[in-house]
């Protein structure tokens, strides 16, 4: 049977006021870390926030969206080679982990544990938010946390106990991000297939309407994502990447 609690996943952003138990999130993080990950070395630590002051510090960092502070518990995922690259130091054994390819193997293995927690969680009727914003101000939550060379802020999740029932959002067909084997690229008639029930949706118009805009798509690429403000968290990105080892 396919999961049902997937199917039926929601984002939750209002939490009621009560805690997530230390033994339920550590029983929830350690089976987590069954995930796969990149030759077995679990290139990921995880920052656990409780407290209500570092909790109002990291908002700052996530354009202060309110369930930074309101949710019981925040976690940032880190990919994290400062681990393995002291054991082997202290094992007399030399590492190349300051390169690129170090990072984006340690994105990997934060995000697979990531989601493979935020899918254990919900089973046991959690209710979580992914912050997108993470990337975009990677500086600050290095600082607020103390996060050493070779270590960076890839996710984030705030988690509590859902005080809320959303409307799902709305995702892609299937016939729209499966490809049989080979990439086959997309003409004006496919683009047309696999977007035509996001454009109708609702509230898809009523952004339209309210931003005077004449697609959906010109509200993500004039106004959300606009390619001056992706550019230059794309930069910041670099130099921050450069002064965590990661980039030369």
């Amino acid at each position: 049977m396919l999961n049902e609690t997937v199917r039926e996943r929601r984002t939750i952003r209002k939490y009621e006021r009560r805690d997530v138990p230390e033994e339920l999130l550590e029983g929830l993080l350690e089976t987590a870390m069954r995930a796969s990950t990149m030759e077995n070395l679990q290139l990921y630590s995880v920052v656990v926030t409780r407290d209500e002051e570092m909790k109002r510090r990291l908002a700052g960092a996530h354009f202060n969206q309110p369930m930074v502070t309101e949710a019981p518990v925040v976690l940032t995922f880190c990919a994290d080679m400062n681990r393995f690259d002291r054991w082997c130091r202290e094992r007399g054994a030399q590492t190349g982990c300051d390169n690129l390819l170090s990072f984006v193997n340690g994105t990997i293995d934060a995000l697979l544990l990531a989601q493979t927690f935020a899918t254990l969680a919900e089973e046991q009727g959690l209710g979580l938010c992914y912050i997108g914003t993470t990337v975009y101000n990677p500086e600050q939550i290095i600082e607020i946390l103390g996060l050493p060379r070779l270590v960076f802020p890839i996710a984030t999740l705030t988690v509590g106990y859902p005080a809320e029932h959303p409307q799902q959002q709305d995702r892609l067909p299937l016939r729209g991000v499966i490809h049989h084997e080979r990439y086959a690229d997309y003409g004006r008639a496919e683009i047309d297939d696999i977007y035509k029930e996001k454009e109708a949706l609702p509230e898809s118009l009523h952004f339209m309407e309210i931003n005077g805009k004449e697609t959906l798509a010109q509200i993500y690429a004039d106004i959300r994502y606009r390619r001056e403000d992706i550019e230059a968290i794309s930069e910041k990105l670099m130099e921050v990447m450069r002064a965590q080892g990661f980039v030369k």
